[in-house]
């Protein structure tokens, strides 16, 4: 989930692999309904989502509760602790700091058992379950 267009779409390109179903937002309001319509293995959000303070920490805060599963990175160019601790706080397994490498991105997603254009293949046998899923869902709000 994630406001900047140019971003957006960087990531979901990042994710468009075989096997992956991934969807977009670029508002709170689409992340939310997105995440309300189907369950997701990993939501990716930009902490100020929407030009609004909190409104990624929302989006991490309603994943908890309809996506229990899900890893959830959050991305921010604002990295105060309060964000950190928030963000933590809302179930977000990884909080990193804009800019971030896509490798990075997609080493974490790959560590969750979600494929990307940089590993399409989910080698560690830790995920083994993960890499026979064939409906992967990825939103990507950052």
């Amino acid at each position: 989930m994630e406001d900047e267009q140019s971003i957006r779409d960087i990531l979901v390109e990042l994710f468009e692999v075989d096997g992956t179903v991934t969807r977009s937002a670029g508002t709170l309001d689409e992340a939310l309904s997105a995440l309300a319509a189907e369950p997701y293995h990993l939501v990716v959000t930009d902490i100020r989502l929407g030009g609004k303070r909190d409104g990624g920490l929302q989006v991490m805060a309603a994943a908890g509760i309809l996506a229990p599963d899900a890893a959830v990175v959050a991305l921010t160019a604002y990295p105060d602790e309060s964000n950190r601790h928030a963000s933590l706080r809302l179930g977000a397994t990884h909080f990193l700091e804009k800019p971030v490498a896509l490798a990075t991105i997609a080493e974490l997603a790959a560590r969750h058992g979600v494929p990307s254009a940089i590993y399409p293949v989910v080698s560690d046998p830790t995920l083994a379950e993960a890499e026979d899923r064939t409906d992967q869902r990825i939103a990507t709000d950052a």
